[in-house]
């Protein structure tokens, strides 16, 4: 990283970027525009002349690292960590008078930390004035481990410069309100300008404005028209700087004309620009130069940009009501957000939230998401209180780690429903390891939204089902239901779709059953599922209902209902939105057959009965994921990880078969992270003796890097009971391999074989993988994988929702093994994933689960040159050619 775009407190746009030779005479000014007394909280004295000797000697210096900070060019903040001692620079920060106190100081904090750890600092120091307040609060409030000691009016601090789960909350939750400010001329606009509006009404920017007139924009309506002073009926103007500034410009002109459109937006006082226009990135290698060209340009104007390429926005709060789209009419208004990275997908979807009546608090298309994205976009609704469910389309992910952070923020306080596009089997990635072939791009995906309570679906009608439960219904308690229908078939085939949902259909106690049975109509179905009779009436349904929500015993019902000659289904749906207010924590869900459309009757109606209990199914699964308790991350070991790093840098420098690494070389990388292969490499002519120490059995296998799948080729020997069996098996294996080989020895090992394994996706990031051993890893189809860093509370949690589980719980009287230690072990792989970025490819194949722990048998290694993934806050690189997701 070389120069990052970074968000202030008030949500403008900075630069920050390493210092340079250029910025000499910028250096000098800032130094000389700052006040007396800025001066004296950094230097310890108003001496401007000692300030400017200290520049020329920063500026002569290669060992301090310096950043400086710009904003609308103007070089306003510089930032040095100059080496005092072995991994220790003592830090200091000067920020221009007019930025104090905007978040600058705390993002050049961040900034530098990140730089240094790349140099192998792991401490700041830093002498501040004890009246130096606000750079105190920096430091305090930065996040990271800081000690403090105060003498005769100076305090000397002292930084660990480690990213800990407290440093990046910390950067998170500045993070979000920067972007809640950055983009709440988009959120709750109250002035907007549309580009490209003909007067005679054709065209793309035509339709935006008469969309906006016509569904009642509450704010100020200008156009811009080289030509006009009116256009569509509203006032005109021949550039934007005409006239007082506005929130929001629309940009809806050809191609050629957006960079002036958008040079004219910014210096009229626009904050947030859409544009609609297409011809960039989706049209080839011209398209993306003047894709990158538009983004640079909104960074170095400090506005912010969605598209290009889009449907456009909507604002449906009510004292907003902008429609500045040209597909879509206003829906009701309502607590959804929608972002989707597809027009098309967007008017589906919207298409199908009006049909099921779900009100919509704001739409935003993404098109190529040169800028905004959906992680900025839940930053601005998360404090949102208009704002009670996200809804997004994606199709790839820019920054996945980020996103998994930003929506798990997110989810702990509001649902998200995601559509993922392009995860299908053609996206499979090649990969020599049963991990890398197993983790295709939707098990990533999977894994990533899981992790983050984020609720998955397949298609536009999942979404709509699942939002349409989530925004009108209160969440369960947990996962028990009652299914009620006034037909026995299909109340039984609705409780074998709630089981498949993860729902449980439990029975009812006798008193209960005792209950419903006065109730029903000449059935006898008064357990669960209930059958209330073909002959029930609305009221019938309706008593039924609520003597099993009052019971307590369920935690929520779904009620099908099938029309006849002889019932009102109307009828009943009314009597049931009474039973849904008296239970108000208990969510509610019919289906109606055999009807046509009916008009809200207060009470949650949906499409089909495996609509009904799948949506149900995904609401619980999140109320489940939201009420488990955090449990903190892995503590992360910059010392450790420094040291595994130098180690994979140094087998990297060595070469090797494709990055794969020796069983014996790789131990530098993994026993750091308690990662002990068991036995011992050694040649060929050694393993008898080695064998007679370890004592028998043993297993001999071929140890040599280029060597990844050893029981295919037939090299390896197990259950060697004599040190004459050991010698045979050793020269048969040196035939086989055909090269000079060195060999490990092992002892024999009993318990449940299980594999973990990394893979690192280019877009994803390290995933960790889970799955039964040996053989059946790749014929099982049973695995899992997590996300990195994660507990082992959280590793157990997925682990038992394998088929293996019970082998590992204690199948047919065998007793338990030792599943705690495995979760240790596989939390710690996350962490050398996520710590050593050069670690590509790892198997652990078989692991050996037994009563006393665990044992490695098998260990395949490839490394490959990474790039660290703790990164400091910073927008998306606006040179991006490609639309992404992140």
């Amino acid at each position: 990283m070389t120069t990052a775009d970074v968000l202030l407190s008030d949500g403008a746009v900075a630069e920050i970027r390493p210092l340079d030779r250029r910025d000499e005479a910028s250096l000098h000014a800032l130094h000389e525009s700052v006040s007396d007394d800025s001066l004296r909280l950094r230097f310890f004295s108003c001496g401007r002349r000692a300030a400017h000797l200290y520049l020329d000697r920063l500026l002569a210096s290669s060992d301090t690292l310096a950043l400086v900070a710009s904003v609308d060019g103007q070089l306003v903040a510089l930032a040095t960590a100059e080496p005092v001692a072995e991994a220790t620079c003592e830090v200091a920060f000067l920020v221009a008078d007019e930025l104090a106190g905007r978040g600058l100081g705390t993002l050049l904090l961040e900034h530098l930390a990140a730089r240094a750890r790349d140099r192998g600092v792991r401490r700041f120091t830093a002498l501040v004035l004890a009246e130096n307040h606000r750079m105190l609060e920096v430091f305090a409030d930065a996040g990271f481990t800081v000690t403090r000691s105060t003498t005769e009016g100076e305090c000397e601090l002292t930084m660990d410069t480690a990213v800990t789960a407290a440093v990046q909350e910390a950067a998170d939750r500045r993070e979000f309100a920067s972007e809640a400010r950055s983009l709440a001329p988009l959120v709750t606009p109250r002035s907007v300008a549309v580009y490209g509006a003909r007067r005679d009404g054709t065209g793309i920017g035509a339709a935006v404005v008469t969309a906006i007139r016509r569904d009642g924009f509450t704010g100020e309506l200008v156009a811009v028209h080289p030509h006009a002073t009116t256009v569509l009926g509203v006032p005109a103007r021949t550039s934007l700087g005409d006239g007082p500034p506005v929130d929001l410009a629309v940009i809806a002109v050809p191609v050629v004309g957006v960079l002036d459109a958008l040079e004219d937006a910014a210096v009229g006082g626009a904050r947030v620009a859409v544009v609609i226009s297409s011809g960039f990135s989706e049209m080839g290698p011209e398209g993306a130069r003047l894709q990158r060209e538009l983004g640079r340009l909104a960074r170095h104007r400090g506005i912010r940009l969605v598209g290009p390429n889009c449907l456009g926005v909507l604002d449906n709060a009510p004292d907003v009501h902008l429609n500045a789209t040209f597909g879509l009419h206003a829906p009701g208004s309502g607590g959804l957000a929608v972002a989707s990275q597809s027009g098309g997908v967007g008017i589906a979807l919207m298409d199908l939230l009006a049909r099921a009546d779900v009100g919509v608090r704001s739409f935003v298309s993404l098109g190529n998401k040169v800028d905004v994205s959906g992680n900025d976009l839940l930053a601005a609704w998360y404090d949102d209180p208009g704002v009670t469910c996200a809804a997004l389309y994606l199709e790839s992910f820019g920054n996945a780690r980020k996103f998994a952070r930003f929506a798990r923020r997110f989810s702990q306080r509001k649902p998200i429903v995601a559509m993922v596009g392009g995860r299908s089997v053609g996206g499979r990635r090649a990969g020599a390891s049963h991990t890398a072939a197993a983790a295709t791009p939707a098990v990533g995906v999977a894994a990533l939204l899981a992790q983050s309570g984020v609720i998955a679906v397949h298609d536009a009608e999942e979404l709509a089902d699942t939002v349409t439960v989530l925004t009108r219904e209160p969440l369960p308690l947990g996962a028990t239901v009652a299914v009620l229908s006034n037909a026995g078939g299909l109340g039984v085939l609705a409780a074998d779709a709630a089981q498949d949902a993860g729902l449980d259909v439990v029975a009812f106690s006798r008193p209960l059953r005792d209950e419903v049975q006065a109730l029903v109509s000449q059935t006898a179905g008064s357990d669960n599922p209930v059958d209330a009779g073909a002959g029930a009436d609305g009221d019938r349904v309706a008593a039924i209902a609520d003597v099993v929500l009052a019971s307590g015993e369920v935690d929520s019902v779904v009620v099908v209902l099938v029309a006849t000659d002889t019932n009102d289904v109307a009828g009943a749906l009314d009597a049931l939105a009474g039973v849904r207010r008296r239970h108000p924590h208990q969510p509610v869900v019919a289906v109606a057959l055999g009807v046509d459309d009916l008009p809200d009757r207060g009470v949650t109606t949906l499409r089909s009965i495996a609509a009904a209990v799948a949506a149900l199914g995904r609401a619980s699964t999140y109320a489940r994921w939201r009420r488990t308790p955090v449990a903190p991350a892995p503590v992360a070991d910059p010392e450790r990880a420094r040291a595994a790093r130098d180690e994979a840098c140094e087998l990297i420098s060595r070469g090797g078969a494709g990055g794969w690494v020796a069983p014996d070389a790789a131990a530098g990388v993994l026993r750091p992270y308690g990662l002990d292969l068991a036995g011992t490499v050694v040649a060929p002519a050694d393993a008898p003796g080695v064998a007679e120490q370890i004592g028998f059995p043993v297993a001999v296998k071929v140890a040599n890097a280029d060597v990844v799948h050893r029981t295919e080729r037939r090299l390896v020997a197990t259950g060697l009971v004599s040190t004459a069996e050991v010698a045979r098996a050793v020269q048969d294996l040196e035939h086989r391999v055909g090269v000079p080989c060195r060999v490990l020895v092992q002892p024999m090992a009993s318990g449940v074989e299980m594999a973990l394994g990394v893979v690192r996706d280019p877009v994803l990031g390290p995933l960790v993988m889970v799955a039964p051993g040996g053989v059946a890893t790749d014929l099982a189809d049973d695995r899992a994988f997590l996300v990195p860093p994660f507990d082992p509370g959280q590793f157990l949690r997925t682990l038992r929702g394998l088929r293996c589980w019970p082998l590992l719980d204690g199948f047919r009287g065998a007793a338990p093994v030792d599943v705690a230690a495995l979760a240790r072990t596989a939390s710690a792989l996350g962490q050398l994933a996520v710590e050593v970025p050069e670690v590509a490819e790892v198997d652990l194949n078989p692991v050996m689960v037994a009563e006393d722990g665990v044992r490695l048998v098998d260990v395949k290694v490839r490394l490959a040159a990474g790039e660290t993934l703790d990164q400091p806050r910073q927008l998306r690189r606006s040179a991006a050619a490609v639309p992404d997701a992140g």
